[in-house]
């Protein structure tokens, strides 16, 4: 570069003139286009590139064609500023979706590769304030979307649940979901708030009205769903709302304590000490993928269960059943006292897999949140009893699991809300014949249903107790009339409802509600507000995976409010799959 024209090895570049010459007053930084005053002294230009282009500044000087640079013999001019702008939000938007470190605007190489694909060689990412002023703004402008189309709705249902960080630090996360006017289901992130106070049930009814709060959703929440705590189950007593109990949590429960002291407790140890064996030493377990390319099964790892993690017993199981035969291998070449099951061991592991597979599909079943599943509880729990039949051909030690199973299984059932989920399942166009129910339960539901759509009919006349002049006498007779006719509806709407066809289970019971809203109006209102309950905590499970992942990723630095702005825009941001299936 002409140091006639150029200041710092080419650093900055006088301004030019319209005419050809230049002006030596005026210095531009190459890198982000900024003009200064020039007058011998290089010491605010040297403070510029210290401070804005720390990277830049060791590296050699671009071209001299700083006007025109090129990529792949094509001429291309520098970024305009709206595309840098343009630019810059989008790393934002990246940085939030995907859990980036906010210090990635300050890789070299990203830099380097934007510079590539856009052609211009003086392109200087955003800082880390201007990336964090983004993402607030993106923040603010999403978060009034949401609240935006929360406020269209007339009933919202919540999950929530409290998480601990690797870093000790409490969060509380809350979900809501409730149906558009089109009758998709929606989901949105609303908060994960850092929380210092005990989790007493008067702090935990608190922190859940402050949510609500915040969101103008106090007079909209139908449900709150959360596991089966202590704390939980008090504080939802003292909230306004109706508590809906994980269903998913009290199926897992039931088989965790079913299992300890079971028949098949001897041979489950057994199976932990075989992958433990495997799991916590790499040469073991290099011996045992030659031992699963031999045998013509692919380098799967074997699974470890956990009490606290879904179904994990059963993967274990399937892991240690499918290489029967490399583990059996591998463990006769080492000096170990691990043994594999005998073969009546896994005959048993054969059985318990069979049984704990019904349980597998349940749980992943209700665990959606992108379809109905409060209408789901009802029939899956029949399905599951029906699949837990003794039969004949069933040893005494699995007909005693099983029972023990049912046994477990009822005594928690009838502490979760079974009235809500008896209406759910009414109103589910796949279920609305009840078999899932017992006949003697059946009309009790329907009569639920009645009081239901009563109480949410145009309010009644009270009769006066005392004498009315006879135009008012007269509109009390009509006001009498029209209550008689208003019962006569609801019986009839109730009625037509019952009469229409039940639908394949295949079939979307949502798309069935957008179709026969116009014919079934009263009962829309009641499906739009029990359907959209969650089944289960699950939509907080997932979000705790996400929160968890950001939070180890930006350390202890990361401040509470900002880990909720990044899991809040990662969910709000995200493409949206269709939820009507």
């Amino acid at each position: 570069m002409d140091k006639a024209t150029s200041i710092l090895n080419g650093k900055f570049i006088f301004k030019a003139l319209p005419d050809g010459g230049i002006d030596r007053t005026k210095a531009i930084c190459i890198y982000c286009k900024s003009v200064f005053s020039f007058h011998r002294s290089t010491s605010s230009l040297k403070y510029h590139l210290a401070a804005k282009h720390t990277a830049d500044a060791e590296s050699p000087p671009p071209p001299s064609n700083l006007k025109q640079t090129t990529l792949g013999g094509v001429a291309r001019r520098p970024l305009d500023v709206s595309t840098t702008r343009q630019l810059s939000t989008e790393l934002a938007k990246w940085v939030s979706t995907s859990c980036r470190p906010i210090s990635i605007v300050e890789d070299e190489g990203l830099r380097n590769i934007i510079r590539i694909a856009s052609g211009d060689y003086t392109y200087a990412l955003p800082c880390r304030t201007t990336t964090t002023t983004k993402m607030h703004d993106l923040y603010e402008g999403e978060r009034a979307k949401v609240a935006e189309a929360v406020a269209q709705t007339s009933t919202v249902a919540l999950t929530g649940d409290y998480w601990t960080s690797l870093g000790n630090h409490s969060y509380l996360g809350v979900t809501a979901h409730y149906f558009d006017s089109k009758w998709v289901l929606k989901s949105h992130v609303l908060t994960v708030m850092k929380t210092e106070e005990r989790h007493l049930a008067n702090t935990v009814a608190e922190h859940f009205m402050k949510v609500a709060q915040e969101w103008d959703i106090e007079n909209k929440v139908s449900t709150l769903t959360t596991d089966s705590a202590r704390n939980m189950i008090a504080a939802s007593r003292e909230l306004p709302f109706e508590h809906m109990p994980c269903a998913a949590h009290l199926l897992q429960r039931a088989i965790t304590v079913t299992l300890n002291n079971s028949p098949f407790d001897g041979v489950l140890a057994k199976c932990r000490k075989v992958v433990g064996h495997f799991k916590h030493s790499p040469p073991n377990a290099a011996g045992l993928e030659q031992q699963q390319v031999a045998h013509g099964l692919p380098k799967d790892a074997l699974t470890q269960d956990v009490s606290t993690r879904w179904n994990s017993t059963l993967e274990m199981v399937r892991s240690v059943l499918k290489n029967k035969e490399p583990l059996k291998n591998t463990l006769a070449l080492h000096t170990t006292k691990v043994t594999m099951p005998t073969p009546a061991e896994m005959d048993k592991l054969q059985k318990l897999e069979a049984v704990l597979e019904p349980c597998r599909y349940i749980t992943e079943l209700l665990g959606g949140e992108k379809y109905v599943s409060s209408s789901v509880v009802l029939p899956a729990l029949s399905h599951l009893y029906n699949a837990m039949q003794v039969s004949e051909d069933d040893p005494a030690y699995l007909a005693k699991f099983k029972e023990a199973l049912m046994n477990d299984l009822d005594q928690r059932k009838d502490k979760t809300n079974m009235e809500w989920l008896k209406v759910a399942t009414a109103l589910d166009p796949r279920f609305k014949d009840l078999k899932s129910l017992n006949k003697a339960d059946r009309a009790g539901v329907w009569r639920s249903i009645t009081a239901l759509l009563r109480g949410i009919s145009p309010a009644q006349p009270e009769q006066p107790t005392t004498s009315e002049p006879p135009k008012k006498r007269l509109a009390l007779m009509f006001a009498e009339s029209s209550t008689d006719d208003e019962e006569d509806t609801i019986e009839t709407c109730l009625a037509r409802y019952r009469a229409e066809p039940t639908i394949d289970l295949e079939a979307c019971p949502l798309e069935w509600w957008s179709n026969h809203e116009g014919a079934h109006s009263l009962m829309a209102r009641l499906a739009r507000k029990y359907l959209a309950t969650p089944a289960t905590s699950v939509p907080c499970e997932r979000l705790f995976s996400l929160s968890g992942h950001i939070v180890q990723k930006k350390r202890a630095s990361l401040l509470a409010e900002n880990v909720n702005r990044l899991v809040c825009l990662s969910d709000w941001l995200s493409p949206e799959s269709p939820k009507k299936t």
